[in-house]
């Protein structure tokens, strides 16, 4: 999960730039505790959230 956590920020980054600025803003990067607890299933909901970004974006800003 952290391959393709690191792989998709990395795709964003380099090809959607103007979003990639926008995933210091996502709450689930934002941890509301000292220490948070990180497991499998918040690493999963963290990997969604950016294909659900990135798919949002992708259909809001087809390029002709």
């Amino acid at each position: 999960i952290l391959k393709e956590i690191t792989t998709l920020t990395t795709m964003m980054e380099t090809e959607y730039p103007e979003l990639y600025q926008f995933l210091d803003e996502n709450p689930m990067t934002i941890p509301a505790t000292n220490h948070p607890h990180i497991d499998i299933v918040v690493l999963r909901e963290y990997l969604e959230s950016l294909k659900g970004l990135l798919q949002h974006h992708l259909e809001t800003h087809k390029k002709n």
